[in-house]
């Protein structure tokens, strides 16, 4: 599709947060006629038109859909954060209309190579480190998607040289049609989401989608550990590249002692030793081999990969030191929002650790993060809608040595209470973070606060 296409149509975007603002400024840029359709009748029309662009005629509806409104409309653009299986969105797909999302919007309205990373874990981190090595490599690469920074809104800058590194969620998947990267990834498949899909099926078969428009001409590079990968790399369309830390493959790369190992059909190179790397943990180390699978596929020469995944530091919110005090060290891992990505926060952990989780619940079940513990935790202190849920979990599993807090200021006076010289404080929290806070960014600032006051 090229951008003069939605020229004069009629679109209704569904949802007013960051994606759905993105979504409108993208469309009255390629001149639609643009609608802003949100169901909290609670939120302020004026507020929301002051995210908008200066000039918008976007008009704002907020509440009940009106009746009316389908029979006018020409395309539907919905925002992530809203499920396709509440009414109004219903009414909309029952009268025929096209429903998008914005990843779909956005991939139509740009162009050049895209690279695109899914998964359960690992995303942000990988598409951070990707989206540095294709920095190295291109003039013009966008990393945008999950990591903060919408795709609609970079999609008008892009030319055919251009790269985008973009990480999609399964909840942006849901709504691709025509989406088709160059080089896709599914990082892992665990445990997260069933409030919005249900089933772990459905959840699969959703993160798959990333590859189902690729052709043998792309590359798909996938998790070898991961059985669902495993299966799915027998009916993938495009060429599959594994990535492995734990077993030696005979293509693909994977860890060999101490050592990251690239094997072509044709070659095996030496990638990088992992005592060479700022990154902490395997889980890491996975996030690595991938985001070098995808930059060689991408065409980028193993030097420039080799010189950037050297230098590349932690994200933030991801096993991220904050501070020592008292010969205690603090650690964020705000990212931490489902019980699979806290596994991977405790085992980089290589001291007695005082944990803190909890927080929203999205359904998941806590047995494995605290089997997990393997002798490492000494207190787990919980706060949020989960607290006593996962205090139930842990002390079915052995686990006694549970403290309920109010909040997460309490918890952090708590664990610099109770912590040994030579511990760790770990905020790793296995759950969602609404309810308390607006997002994990927020959690995680607020924990480093705390933290620093804790000096005072």
């Amino acid at each position: 599709m090229d951008r003069t296409e939605l020229k004069g149509k009629r679109v209704l975007v569904f949802g007013s947060g960051i994606s759905g603002i993105g979504a409108v400024r993208l469309l009255e840029a390629v001149q639609a006629e643009v609608i802003l359709y949100d169901g909290n009748e609670k939120l302020d029309k004026e507020e929301i038109r002051t995210r908008l662009p200066e000039h918008s005629a976007c008009r704002i509806i907020l509440g009940e859909l009106p009746k009316e409104l389908p029979a006018s409309l020409d395309l539907v653009v919905m925002s992530p954060g809203v499920p396709l299986d509440i009414p109004p969105v219903e009414t909309l797909k029952n009268a025929g209309i096209p429903v998008w999302g914005e990843v779909e919007l956005a991939y139509r309205m740009g162009t050049g190579t895209v690279l695109a990373i899914t998964g359960t874990n690992g995303k942000t981190t990988t598409t951070a480190l990707l989206g540095e090595i294709m920095k190295a490599h291109a003039q013009s690469v966008f990393v945008v998607g999950n990591i903060g920074n919408a795709y609609t809104d970079a999609a008008l800058s892009m030319t055919e040289e251009s790269y985008t590194v973009a990480e999609i969620s399964s909840f942006q998947l849901e709504t691709t049609m025509e989406f088709r990267p160059k080089v896709s990834a599914v990082l892992n498949i665990t445990e997260d989401h069933l409030n919005r899909h249900h089933t772990m099926e459905e959840y699969i078969r959703v993160k798959e989608l990333i590859a189902r428009n690729q052709t043998k001409e792309d590359f798909c590079v996938l998790n070898y550990e991961d059985e669902e990968l495993r299966r799915f790399a027998s009916v993938c369309p495009a060429q599959v590249v594994f990535f492995s830390s734990l077993h030696k493959l005979e293509q693909g790369l994977f860890l060999d002692g101490g050592q990251i190992v690239m094997r072509t059909g044709a070659e095996e190179i030496s990638v990088a030793g992992t005592e060479e790397l700022k990154l902490l943990g395997r889980h890491n180390h996975e996030n690595v081999m991938a985001a070098v699978a995808m930059a060689y596929c991408g065409g980028v020469p193993m030097d420039t990969i080799r010189q950037v995944i050297k230098r590349f530091t932690a994200v933030t919110h991801r096993i991220e030191f904050v501070e020592e005090i008292d010969s205690v060290a603090y650690y964020n891992d705000s990212k931490g929002t489902n019980p699979d990505a806290a596994i991977k926060g405790i085992q980089a952990m290589n001291r007695p650790t005082l944990l803190i989780g909890g927080g929203y619940d999205k359904e998941s079940s806590y047995e494995e993060w605290i089997q997990a513990f393997n002798g490492k935790v000494r207190y787990l202190v919980l706060i949020g809608q989960t607290k006593e849920k996962i205090e139930k979990a842990a002390h079915g599993c052995g686990f006694m040595s549970t403290i309920l807090a109010e909040d997460l200021e309490e918890a952090v006076k708590i664990c610099a209470e109770k912590a040994n010289p030579g511990d760790a404080v770990l905020l790793s929290p296995a759950c969602a973070s609404w309810g308390q806070f607006d997002n994990y960014e927020q959690r995680g600032d607020k924990f480093k606060e705390y933290v620093r006051n804790l000096k005072a």
